[in-house]
């Protein structure tokens, strides 16, 4: 193990177990993948405020039924780009710059890009399969499969992170949990679980059972991956508004 690694393991303790100390201190850089991500965000939420929610999520939403029946593939990827209301997005968002930024921080932004766009197709399709006439819209899936990897990361670098991190993940996972149960008529539990599933077995084969071994580095594959995902992400979303303004005329 490398001597950097080891210092920034010593930070990474020392955040999971003191929530106080200051960001300059804890030696977070600028999450470049999160804020790219986010703010493709923000350019549909945008146009869905002037278009309309309705209106917008009408072209663009996880619609099943037109997914299955009306040859409207997109929508599997522009359902994640989009947003029920305002208060949906501001949640969303801030809570991908919290994990997204302390993803990036324990690993990389190419594994950041990959496990959220394969947590939100991973989310929808257990959406489909359960609630097959419900539409889905909403981050949420990608946003929750980086909440499972950094769990799973947790629990395979326990060396290096303290109990109280690892409880407060576990915490985090329940609170949405038993959030999407109770509001089980307005939240696409089973777009959440998906997402979750596939950060958690994404982040098994990923990180390396050596501990010596830093889950920072990525090669060539990964890193393409990374680029890959992050490209269809922003062509979704462009696609997104794209259909969202050919629908205001």
């Amino acid at each position: 193990m490398s001597l950097e690694y080891l210092e920034k393991t010593e930070t990474e303790n020392d955040l999971a177990g003191e929530q106080e100390v200051p960001q300059a201190q804890v030696g977070f850089g600028t999450p470049y993948y999160t804020c790219v991500l986010i703010g493709c965000l923000i350019l549909v939420v945008l146009v869905q405020m002037f278009a309309g929610f309705d209106l917008s999520n009408s072209r663009v939403a996880f619609d099943k039924n037109a997914f299955r029946y009306g040859d409207e593939y997109w929508r599997i990827l522009t359902g994640m780009t989009a947003h029920g209301f305002l208060l949906h997005f501001l949640l969303n968002t801030y809570a991908f710059f919290s994990f997204g930024r302390l993803f990036e921080f324990l690993s990389s932004g190419s594994h950041l890009a990959i496990v959220f766009l394969l947590g939100g197709i991973c989310g929808n399709v257990l959406s489909l399969l359960f609630l097959p006439d419900v539409p889905s819209v909403g981050a949420s899936g990608g946003i929750i499969a980086l909440v499972g990897y950094l769990a799973v990361y947790a629990f395979r670098r326990r060396q290096f992170v303290s109990p109280q991190f690892r409880k407060s993940l576990m915490m985090n996972i329940g609170f949405i949990l038993v959030f999407g149960l109770i509001l089980y008529d307005v939240v696409d539990n089973y777009g959440h679980i998906g997402g979750l599933l596939a950060g958690a077995v994404y982040a098994y084969f990923q990180i390396p059972s050596d501990v010596y071994k830093d889950p920072r580095e990525t090669g060539p594959a990964a890193q393409g991956a990374g680029m890959a995902s992050l490209g269809i992400f922003i062509a979704a979303s462009l696609l997104s508004v794209y259909l969202i303004i050919t629908a205001i005329n």
